[in-house]
């Protein structure tokens, strides 16, 4: 039996571990940040699949049977190459999940214009999972992107509730929405941007819903969880949590207040 394994190439995910722990309390957790390589965004697919599947190893030999990638560019660019050519030879008794999945089967359901907008980092949005993985589920909706590069440096540099971050903040809803005025549901594809959530609902008209994938995932593992007892059964269950770096743990610890909510002792993990 093992930890649940949550990886982002840096500090964004822990806005997602946040509310899987809060759905899903009793569980272990290891939750990895590859501070020393982000980000991730704007590098090539065949480097975020090498990056993503190293640290997703170094989870296994710590003993986790499933990880969660907690970020969109590895989700969208690593998982489906993970999941269908590397575990089948590496660990074929191991599973890796995304957080772009779970977001995709809900947003058909909300849209009532069925016009969809996806603000996210240009990794994202070039990879087109977004549109793709929409189609799949609702091919009716008409999907609308958005790259928004400077929303990360604001959050990581804790200027995301400065009056600086509103011209970047609603610059980006106009253009989306100057595109697409039919636009009734926005997905925040990166899992920095919540920490954007007030100024974002500040600058945007009313009658659009704006989603999160924190609790989106966390229910979507909940439900994962009660539909594969094979996999749930070889979860340790101490309800611990444990926090690593591939960079310097004290600049970890001190920026991952801002994202987790609360104090985090990290440790260094050498790649």
């Amino acid at each position: 039996m093992g930890p649940i394994g949550v990886f982002d190439s840096g500090y964004g995910g822990l806005t997602v571990l946040k509310e899987i722990i809060a759905e899903l309390p009793q569980y272990d957790y290891l939750y990895l940040g590859d501070n020393a390589r982000t980000p991730y965004g704007n590098r090539s697919f065949d480097t975020i699949h090498a990056y993503t599947l190293e640290c997703v190893q170094h989870l296994f030999r710590m003993g986790c049977p499933l990880v969660i990638l907690a970020c969109n560019t590895a989700s969208a660019k690593a998982l489906r190459t993970i999941q269908q050519k590397d575990l089948p030879h590496i660990a074929p008794d191991r599973r890796v999940l995304g957080v772009i999945r779970p977001t995709t089967e809900l947003v058909g359901t909300l849209t009532q214009t069925g016009e969809v907008g996806i603000l996210a980092t240009n990794g994202t949005v070039t990879s087109e999972s977004y549109p793709i993985e929409i189609n799949k589920f609702f091919p009716q909706v008409k999907v609308h992107q958005e790259a928004c590069p400077m929303w990360v440096p604001l959050v990581e540099n804790n200027e995301h509730e400065s009056s600086g971050a509103d011209y970047f903040v609603k610059k980006h809803l106009d253009h989306i929405l100057g595109i697409a005025p039919g636009i009734d549901t926005l997905v925040l594809g990166c899992t920095h941007y919540p920490l954007l959530m007030q100024k974002i609902k500040e600058h945007l008209p009313g009658g659009i819903t704006v989603l999160s994938q924190g609790k989106i995932v966390a229910h979507s593992l909940k439900d994962y969880l009660h539909r594969h007892p094979e996999m749930e059964t070889r979860l340790s269950k101490e309800g611990t949590q444990k926090f690593y770096t591939t960079d310097d743990a004290q600049l970890f610890d001190r920026m991952a207040g801002i994202f987790f909510g609360k104090t985090v002792q990290s440790e260094h993990l050498a790649l």
